[in-house]
């Protein structure tokens, strides 16, 4: 699923592409989302205007000028593809055609677990979208006492609580991993346990680790590519994520030995930690 990092790198790709367009037509060929596209979704797209593109925690969402708002999930395998008119051809997958005056859009999902919808712009945060979703990773309120004060009465696992969208959104398995890592918090401890010193280090180490993989263009494991088609590289960068059995890069301990990075299953995720450096 396309964390905060690939979905920021999509929006800044939109932005670049169809800010301030004008959508001269829309075509849906599926329906059948976790949402189902609304039936008169072509009808309120055609004719306005792009007039702010934006991230809210993992979707992407549009302003036009008739007050709506389109919003887009890319679920598992969702993905948008940005191409020039006179290079349009549909591929398996294709569910939306979103036509501009400078490109065209396509969705691409799978899987159909993402959605694209439209909301009205100002009803955008009372949705039951977004009701429930928490904190920006880069909003300037998210210190380490607001960590602390969400957490510090939990008896889960620190590593459950970082993909829990109501307290930080956007933070996926990978980033909780390799942010986890970069502050030296094992993912086993109980957020009870996890001091307000510890909620400050692993805030900045949060925002230093989705920061580095949005330079990246984010990471591609299985479906993610940017709307260019090209691959996100942070994957080259991971310090623990998949890489089960390896040495850290700060460790000093003998692989053969420690068994290196390990792998385990929280809350139906996969966990990549080195239990010498992370305590």
């Amino acid at each position: 699923m396309p964390e905060l990092p690939e979905v920021e790198t999509i929006k800044e790709a939109l932005i670049r592409a169809v800010d301030h367009s004008v959508i001269r037509s829309v075509s849906v060929f599926n329906r059948k989302f976790r949402i189902p596209i609304p039936d008169d979704f072509e009808q309120l797209l055609t004719g306005q205007t792009i007039s702010r593109i934006y991230r809210r925690a993992k979707y992407v969402i549009l302003n036009l000028t008739n007050g709506i708002s389109i919003v887009w999930h890319f679920g598992m395998s969702g993905r948008v593809r940005i191409i020039s008119h006179k290079k349009v051809s549909l591929e398996k997958h294709d569910h939306v055609m979103i036509c501009t005056d400078s490109c065209t859009l396509v969705f691409n999902d799978a899987r159909r677990f993402g959605l694209i919808t439209y909301i009205p712009s100002q009803d955008i945060e009372h949705s039951s979208l977004f009701a429930h979703i928490g904190i920006d990773p880069f909003d300037s309120q998210l210190d380490g006492e607001y960590l602390f004060s969400r957490i510090k009465y939990k008896h889960i696992p620190i590593k459950v609580a970082l993909l829990d969208q109501s307290i930080i959104c956007g933070i996926g398995n990978i980033y909780a991993s390799e942010a986890l890592y970069l502050a030296r918090i094992s993912p086993l401890r109980l957020c009870c346990a996890v001091s307000f010193e510890e909620c400050s280090t692993l805030v900045v180490a949060i925002r230093d680790i989705l920061k580095k993989a949005i330079r990246a263009g984010g990471s591609t494991l299985r479906d993610y590519r940017q709307p260019d088609g090209s691959m996100g590289y942070f994957q080259m960068q991971h310090a623990v994520y998949g890489k089960e059995g390896l040495r850290c890069p700060d460790c000093i301990c003998d692989c053969s030995f420690s068994g290196g990075i390990k792998k385990i299953v929280q809350a139906g995720r996969s966990t990549f930690y080195c239990d010498y450096l992370q305590k």
